[in-house]
């Protein structure tokens, strides 16, 4: 499922214009994306948990040349913790 068909499902079961449900959904990955750059977390209950995680700096090997080391900077990661509620559902 793309965006675009996540949008018409949302409207549908929402019972909503498309464009508000693309307002909405727009408004969620804008306020996710923003809590994240501030490392804080977003926590949907049931849903699941997305935070940001620093992947510390570390050593490589060149896949051109595979002798050569090469340092892999620190960078910060988005990750997501599947809740309860979802886990359950994909069990069934």
């Amino acid at each position: 499922m793309n965006k675009a068909q996540l949008v018409e499902s949302i409207a549908i079961k929402a019972g909503v214009s498309k464009k508000e449900a693309e307002d909405v959904l727009q408004a969620l990955e804008d306020l996710v994306i923003e809590r994240l750059k501030d490392r804080k977390e977003v926590t949907l209950t049931g849903f699941g948990t997305f935070s940001a995680r620093v992947r510390h700096a570390r050593k490589g090997v060149n896949p051109q040349k595979p002798s050569e080391r090469i340092d892999i900077p620190e960078v910060v990661v988005p990750k997501f913790k599947a809740g309860k509620t979802l886990k359950d559902a994909l069990k069934k």
